[in-house]
């Protein structure tokens, strides 16, 4: 690393010791350390180089981290990170045991409110403002820096409403970008486009009506221009915004150039930004490509299909159906709330809805789900991407929690297919007609048959929902599984050397469970193992525990998922190693059969 001046920064504080002239220099240093580690670790690469400029303008204008600086998201907060302390660990980032790829409280005083979902940093921001002003501090400044993607959030605009009618000393910097992991979309980009463009008038400002002191739009890569306006906005009390316009990707032009590639490209030349290429022939397709694929098809065939994704119509595949049949595929943007209302709204109508949110966003439409669906007994099909562990984007994004807080709404069906072949029949299986809401929930990644659109597509079976199957016989320990997990108790058994007194049932119903077989299974096994990718705490064993407590059944029942804690950023492998449902763990499991 030819660094001279970056070498020497260990904090803010030896930043504010350089001249102005030498910032352009830190930028240059920054972007290419970035580039360098996240070529060979991997990460969140193009947000980050949109922000250099703006990052080191921040932390030499204001005096952090006694000024409380919070990042929306965190996707962009990686030269935050190298300039507060954290450069020499850097290259550890996102692994098991090194630094979070978002801000965390525990992690550093720097990082002064823990982020991954977006929308939420003027909210929080804006607390820390009342809260220093009641503390008798009137200095102390207070800053959020969101992207024109997040601040279309609902959460987003609850924050300036609120802000507008204080005196809070609270600065928001909207990074607009124009994109977000997709590019953004909504009326509100369109008001912004026109702002930039400067073809909206002055007068006709939604920030200065909110009663912000609004300025720019500026050049937010200008490093002087920067420092100069926020120098200035410095000494302005109450609530202020600075509209700043970057380039996601800045520095890399492989990066500026295809901005959602280049999000989180994976390992890549650092020299020429060129991806290195990986050769997935004969590998299992990725659940979220059966997903798309496979509601474009259905959707080919029933015109009552419609799809839905907030913000994510890449990492959800719905992208093949917006491309084929855009009128009935939409993207609402990051508003997981109006996405559930608003399907459950078609419904209503007689259209048949897919709304695909990642699981761990799901929980931001908690209410929406429980009173605008299942309340009204309303079939909407939520599918579930990244439910379980999702590996190195950490505890903010693990879909851990949802076989627990949707197990406990009634009317509502719970669903986790074993394998693409499963996930493929019970999309078709759901636009055949339900009498109530499903969700449908599976995981981040690859199936497990290379194979599966020769085998299955387009010669979908209509499933049986409620029902499990016993995928193998067995004299003394029956094992019940749920979802894509069941794959790693399949190997285990077929790797252990008792495998012929194991059983395994595979129990993709979650709600409703399968009482028969539950039944059966509980009077002619004494020792039960239920294994899950979600919470131990009111997932599927604890279901498997309250029928037989209620029933009065006996067994011993032992139940293996996610402990109660926050699971940290590995691997998949590795965090399954921990939570001991891998296969080598589970193989363990089965051997010590003392029956």
């Amino acid at each position: 690393m030819k660094s001279n001046l970056l070498s020497n920064i260990y904090n803010p504080a030896d930043l504010r010791l350089l001249t102005e002239a030498q910032l352009s220099k830190v930028a240059q240093e920054l972007r290419d350390f970035i580039i360098d580690v996240v070529s060979v670790k991997e990460g969140h690469l193009g947000s980050s180089l949109g922000v250099i400029e703006l990052t080191i303008a921040l932390h030499y204008v204001f005096n952090t981290p006694d000024d409380l600086l919070v990042w929306d998201v965190g996707h962009q907060a990686y030269g935050h990170k190298i300039l507060t302390e954290r450069r020499e660990v850097f290259h550890t980032n996102r692994q098991l045991e090194g630094i979070s790829g978002f801000p965390k409280r525990s992690e550093s005083i720097y990082d002064t409110f823990g982020v991954g979902h977006s929308s939420t940093s003027i909210s929080a921001a804006l607390g820390m403002a009342i809260a220093s002003k009641l503390k008798g501090d009137f200095n102390k400044q207070h800053i959020a820096v969101i992207g024109d993607a997040s601040i279309a959030s609902g959460m987003a605009f609850e924050g300036l409403n609120h802000a507008g009618v204080t005196d809070a000393n609270l600065l928001v910097i909207l990074n607009d970008n124009a994109i977000g992991i997709d590019p953004s979309v909504g009326a509100l980009k369109k008001y912004l486009t026109a702002v930039k463009n400067g073809k909206n008038p002055k007068q006709n400002n939604i920030i200065k009506s909110l009663n912000f002191d609004y300025s720019g739009p500026i050049d937010g890569h200008d490093l002087p221009a920067l420092i100069k306006e926020l120098n200035r906005l410095k000494k302005i009390k109450g609530p202020k915004f600075l509209h700043i316009v970057t380039t996601k990707g800045k520095g890399l032009q492989q990066a500026e150039e295809n901005q959602v590639k280049y999000h989180a490209p994976g390992k890549f030349d650092a020299s020429t930004g060129e991806v290195y290429a990986k050769s997935e022939e004969n590998l299992p397709p990725k659940y979220q490509d059966v997903f798309g694929l496979t509601i474009l098809d259905l959707a080919k065939k029933n015109e009552k299909i419609i799809g839905i994704t907030p913000a994510m119509p890449s990492g959800s595949s719905l992208k093949f159906m917006m491309d084929e049949i855009p009128e009935r595929a939409f993207d609402v943007g990051i508003a997981e709330q109006h996405a559930v209302t608003l399907a459950a709204g078609m419904v209503t109508q007689g259209m048949t809805v897919y709304c695909n949110i990642y699981s761990t966003f799901l929980q931001r439409a908690y209410d929406q789900v429980i009173h605008d669906v299942a309340l009204q007994n309303l079939p909407v099909i939520f599918c579930l991407d990244r439910a379980g562990l999702v590996g190195e984007d950490g505890a903010t994004h693990h879909g851990l929690f949802d076989i627990a807080y949707l197990r406990a709404i009634p009317n509502l069906i719970i669903y986790a297919p074993l394998n693409e072949i499963d996930l493929q029949n019970i999309l078709y299986t759901a636009q055949l007609g339900l009498n109530h809401p499903i969700a449908i929930r599976y995981p981040r990644g690859r199936g497990v048959i290379p194979n599966w659109e020769v085998e299955n597509f387009g010669h979908y079976k209509k499933i049986e929902i409620g029902t499990a199957n016993c995928l193998k016989e067995g004299t003394k320990t029956a094992v019940l599984s749920t979802g894509t997990i069941g794959n790693n108790v399949i190997e285990a058994i077929n790797e252990s050397h008792n495998s012929e007194t194991i059983a395994h049932y595979d129990f993709p119903s979650i709600k409703p469970l399968d009482i028969n077989t539950l039944t059966t299974i509980l009077s002619s096994f004494e020792r039960i193992i239920t294994v899950e990718d979600g919470t131990i705490n009111g997932g599927f064993g604890s279901a498997i525990l309250e029928f037989a407590a209620s029933h009065n059944f006996k067994n011993t029942i032992e139940v293996l998922g996610i402990p109660d804690t926050f699971i940290e950023h590995g691997t998949v492998n590795q965090l399954q190693q921990l939570c001991k449902i891998d296969v080598k763990s589970l193989i363990n499991l089965f051997s010590n059969d003392t029956k």
